[in-house]
């Protein structure tokens, strides 16, 4: 395997999490991805991943290639599409696939700028939290935010963002700031009922590790609920800075116990399974991915700076 194939399956095992999952996109066998990785490693001479029965993690220096070899790829991807003449003549209709708060928050705001690149370009978007059949709708391309639940699919992470504790400022004033995340037993919480949510949340902060459950006074199955809710002081929730991003730049929402982490959440494209990924999908995916990630580039600045 070539050096770009190579790095091309790093980054592909890191997305899927798995060797396996690696192999089902690059339609190769697991022995083949498994023996590009080691030599990929002997050849740099640094471990990238760190294989436990849980699964696959990037070590730091593994961390840092993958952020370089993504790059390299979607440039070389790129270098293919404009050789073909591709990247400035994407034409017809892409069909997407989004969640609900995702779509109306992040992919909608930014469709104008897409298809300014692509005018002879249609965009049929469907929004929609439920986990439908890319291929039975004849999606080209879905956005999902969380865990995959299907290992068959095609995908590909395009971000990653923090989980924030987050309430209005009007109901922090009246029923108090919690300062550990054991007092979020005495608060009102508007509760996520999906894989994406949950009661029950491990908050880590160095060393220190503390489990809370708590009860949901107002459960929701939609994201643009848990966003009503909490915007008419119902109370706080556990949720993704995505979710909440205009509310929080403007400060009419404020995220509190930052001083503890929670797992953050990810961001996936992804594609039909057994179907040739289109280039006009894959534009969009590599569009989405670096908007959020020019966005994200931009906070930390003004973080920095303030």
């Amino acid at each position: 395997m070539d050096r770009l194939a190579a790095m091309d399956a790093f980054v592909r095992v890191v997305d899927a999490g798995s060797f396996s999952g690696a192999a089902k996109q690059l339609r190769i066998g697991q022995p083949a991805v498994s023996k590009a990785i080691v030599q990929l490693e002997e050849r740099l001479s640094v471990r990238l991943l760190l294989r436990t029965t849980r699964g696959l993690t990037p070590t730091e220096a593994g961390r840092n290639f993958y952020e370089r070899a993504k790059r390299s790829i979607d440039e070389a991807d790129g270098a293919e599409l404009a050789a073909r003449g591709a990247a400035t003549t994407l034409s017809g209709q892409l069909r997407i696939q989004a969640t609900v708060a995702f779509a109306r928050l992040h992919v909608i705001p930014r469709l104008p700028a897409f298809l300014a690149q692509h005018p002879a370009l249609d965009v049929d978007l469907m929004i929609d939290d439920q986990n439908i059949d890319l291929v039975e709708r004849g999606i080209d391309i879905g956005l999902r935010v969380g865990q995959l639940g299907n290992s068959t699919l095609t995908a590909r992470r395009i971000a990653q963002c923090q989980r924030r504790v987050v309430g209005t400022p009007s109901y922090f004033n009246a029923a108090g700031v919690p300062r550990i995340p054991a007092d979020l037993v005495e608060h009102r919480v508007v509760a996520y009922e999906q894989p994406l949510g949950g009661t029950t949340w491990t908050f880590r902060r160095g060393v220190a590790e503390a489990s809370i459950s708590v009860d949901g006074r107002v459960r929701l199955s939609s994201t643009i609920g848990v966003r009503g809710c909490v915007l008419a002081d119902l109370g706080l929730t556990i949720a993704s800075e995505w979710m909440f991003a205009p509310e929080l730049k403007a400060k009419t929402v404020k995220a509190v116990l930052t001083d503890w982490s929670l797992p953050p959440v990810e961001a996936w494209a992804i594609f039909p399974a057994g179907r040739q990924t289109s280039a006009k999908a894959r534009t969009f995916a590599s569009f989405i991915e670096s908007q959020i990630l020019n966005r994200d580039r931009f906070q930390q600045q003004m973080g920095a700076e303030n």
